[in-house]
């Protein structure tokens, strides 16, 4: 598993943990904190290793590691993350994203031991649309994030048509859940509440999307290794969708704040589209994936991750720090 120390990564490798799989997993990032590891003390520990390798400057080492390792699945979160940033340096992104992403396709493509390789992308690809969309969607990137991803999903599938590498891709609406990192909406909000601090607000939170427990995520990805046709991508959204203000307004309401005194409206971020609406229904259909953890239960849950966690949360940073 690529990123494994990621957040959806850690989530997942906890499920495949508790599904009775072995895994490795592998991330440019040495693993942080226990408090943003599920897996962490997981009474199948033993049956996780940890390997901290980049692949986009330590590629052969990460393929070296694969090799031992033999697997029969790759779960791939890696990437270089972040849509505002990635205006700062687009080349950072298209290195990583892109070229090294091409470099271990072309390695993995003539390996033996393969079965399939399951691709984490993002709804970023389709640009903003205010309507519900399916898999079908012509690409319309608006970062050079977006750009990246387009990219190296454009090239992993040329490689299952020429190579019939066994790809499929997943997109999903906004991961969330506890354990996820800081500087996200969902904890900053919790987090700036509890301690009395104000929260702004980029563009007055108008901007709509889907969100995702991450044990949903976990099961979506699950059922792509077991059912999902290479060459095919998958949705996985809820059926609703809210503003980011209706969702600040929301934990506001459980964390009994009043969110007139709590939210400063800021200036948008550059390239932000308003709305990401998928449909699932093909996920829902052909691979019996359903979404369980309602956002309101999923939200409690965060909060209570967070008040659980409070002193340790409160020693760590807050915000995003970028690694070229």
């Amino acid at each position: 598993m690529l990123a494994s120390n990621s957040f959806a990564g850690s989530v997942f490798v906890s499920h495949a943990l508790d599904a009775g799989h072995t895994v490795l997993g592998l991330s440019r990032s040495a693993e942080p904190d226990a408090v943003f590891l599920p897996y962490a003390g997981h009474p199948r520990a033993a049956d996780f290793r940890f390997v901290r390798a980049d692949i986009r400057t330590e590629l052969d080492k990460v393929c070296a590691e694969l090799s031992a390792f033999c697997p029969d699945y790759v779960v791939d979160f890696a990437g270089q993350g972040m849509v505002a940033e990635s205006w700062a340096a687009p080349e950072q992104w298209y290195e990583t994203n892109i070229v090294a992403k091409v470099k271990l396709h072309a390695f993995l493509r003539k390996q033996s031991w393969l079965k399939k390789y399951v691709r984490i992308s993002t709804p970023e690809v389709y640009g903003s649309h205010e309507q519900l969309i399916g898999e079908d969607q012509p690409y319309r990137p608006s970062t050079p994030y977006a750009v990246s991803h387009s990219a190296i999903d454009m090239s992993v599938m040329a490689f299952h048509r020429n190579y019939g590498f066994p790809v499929v891709l997943g997109r999903f609406a906004n991961f969330y859940g506890p354990h996820q990192q800081l500087y996200r909406i969902v904890p900053r909000t919790i987090i700036y509440a509890r301690s009395g601090r104000k929260l702004q607000l980029h563009g007055g939170g108008t901007s709509v999307r889907a969100f995702i427990h991450a044990q949903d995520v976990a099961r979506g990805i699950a059922l792509m290794l077991e059912k999902g046709r290479p060459g095919e991508v998958y949705h996985f959204s809820p059926d609703s969708f809210v503003s980011i203000r209706q969702l600040v307004e929301t934990l506001c309401v459980e964390l009994g704040v009043a969110f007139s005194d709590f939210v400063e409206v800021a200036g948008d971020r550059p390239g932000k589209d308003q709305a990401y609406l998928m449909s699932a229904a093909k996920s829902r259909n052909e691979l019996g994936w359903r979404d369980e953890v309602s956002l309101e239960s999923g939200l409690g849950q965060s909060i209570a991750w967070v008040d659980r966690h409070w002193d340790k949360i409160c020693a760590l940073p807050l915000d995003y720090i970028h690694r070229p």
